[in-house]
């Protein structure tokens, strides 16, 4: 498996924070939301977020132990 770089790492752990962030800020729209159509897709859209970095912080994980 090729190694990642330092940069690299980096990048990775800045784009989990990222992922973080937009979740926690599709969810609280989500409950300022009065149309529950809008409310349902937002808290879809937040989840796909969080899935997101559940697997970036799995593979993070993964590669650091590899370092």
């Amino acid at each position: 498996m090729h190694q990642l770089t330092m940069k690299e790492l980096a990048l990775i752990e800045d784009e989990i924070r990222a992922e973080a962030i937009t979740a926690k800020t599709l969810n609280w729209c989500a409950t300022q939301c009065e149309d529950p159509q809008v409310q349902q897709m937002l808290e879809t859209i937040a989840e796909s977020h969080q899935l997101n970095v559940a697997n970036l912080s799995q593979y993070f994980n993964r590669t650091k132990m590899m370092q």
